[in-house]
This record gives C-alpha cells, sequence and structure tokens, in this order.
C-alpha cells in the first residue's frame, strides 16, 4: 500500500509587531503573501517578486529580509517586523522622521522596504559590520564612519524607481546620528 500523501498546508503562528497572529497556509506561500493577503498588513509592498528590488524588505530577528522569498512557514517562531510596527505607538522611528523631514521618498511604494532596510542598516552599522566598501575590517577597528558611500552599500538592495536616492541616504545618515545621541542621553 502507498503511503499517504502529505498534507500540503499547516496552520502556523507569526509573530507579528509583537503580536502572535494565528493562520493556515499553503506550504508555498511566501511571508510577502501571507501578510499582504492573509493578515491585510498591505505597508510591505510587493514589487518584483524575486527578491531584487527591496520593497517587500521586513526584519525578521531584526535583520533584513526580503519576503517574497521567504516562505511563511520558515517563519513560524522568529519575530516579524513590518512597517506598521517599526512606529513606538504614535511616536515615529527616527528612520521614518527623517524620511519625513528630508523627503526619502517620492511616489512611496518602495518607502516601507527603504526604512526596514534603514533600521536595520544602522544596527549592523553601529555593530561594527563591514560592507564592501569599508577600509578597516578588523573587528578592533569598530564601526567605520557612516559615510554616503557607506549608507548606499548597504542599501543597494533597495530600488527606487523615483529616483530619491540622495534624500535617503540623508535621512539614514540623520536617523543614525539621532539614534547615537538618544543612546547617548540615556
Amino acid at each position: 500500500m502507498a503511503p499517504a500523501p502529505s498534507s500540503t498546508s499547516s496552520t502556523i503562528t507569526l509573530n507579528i509587531n509583537g503580536e502572535k497572529r494565528t493562520l493556515s497556509v499553503d506550504h508555498r506561500t511566501t511571508l510577502l503573501d501571507a501578510l499582504r493577503e492573509r493578515l491585510d498588513l498591505t505597508g510591505t509592498k510587493k514589487g518584483c517578486d524575486q527578491g531584487q528590488c527591496g520593497a517587500c524588505t521586513v526584519l525578521l530577528d531584526g535583520r533584513r529580509s526580503v519576503s517574497c522569498l521567504q516562505l511563511a512557514v520558515a517563519a513560524q517562531g522568529r519575530e516579524i517586523t513590518t512597517i506598521e510596527g517599526v512606529a513606538e505607538g504614535e511616536r515615529l522611528h527616527p528612520v521614518q522622521q527623517a524620511f519625513l523631514d528630508l523627503d526619502g521618498y517620492q511616489c512611496g511604494y518602495c518607502t516601507p522596504g527603504q526604512i526596514c532596510s534603514a533600521v536595520a542598516v544602522i544596527e549592523e552599522h553601529a555593530a561594527g559590520w563591514p560592507s564592501a566598501v569599508t577600509d578597516d575590517v578588523r573587528p578592533e577597528a569598530g564601526p567605520p564612519p557612516l559615510t554616503a558611500d557607506e549608507i548606499r552599500e548597504r542599501m543597494s538592495g533597495n530600488l527606487c524607481r523615483c529616483g530619491a536616492y540622495v534624500s535617503i541616504v540623508e535621512a539614514v545618515a540623520r536617523a543614525a546620528e539621532a539614534q547615537v545621541a538618544e543612546e547617548a542621553a540615556a
């Protein structure tokens, strides 16, 4: 007798923006589709659906992830932060505020992914992670200066068809400065 076919769906619980959400998904469902189509978290955008544009970037355990390439079932047990969860209540995250203040957006379609990436970029930089343009990659050298070239390289996985890159780089730099000042004041 042949074995019974395995199920093609599972009930999963995702921890999204600090809230547990349970849903049944086909095993092939991407995290992006689960967020947008099943959980009505439409801030995360579907751009290329191939992991190349960054419009769907979310944070998984604080690290950037293009949600169009992440299966929803594989995200179970991980902390997922979408653009809807970046702010602290009514207070905008410093990256969000900098994007508003410096017009780091035009049409706004890529902005949620840009902001999620920028949040992670600032954390990665503060932790001393080098990029492809970092001159001194020795751990004892500490974080390199967060120059415009560093920001451009670190944000290079996020495309903006409108070309708001100059303002995006300025916004990331300002948000990083605000975070350093906030940590120094604490």
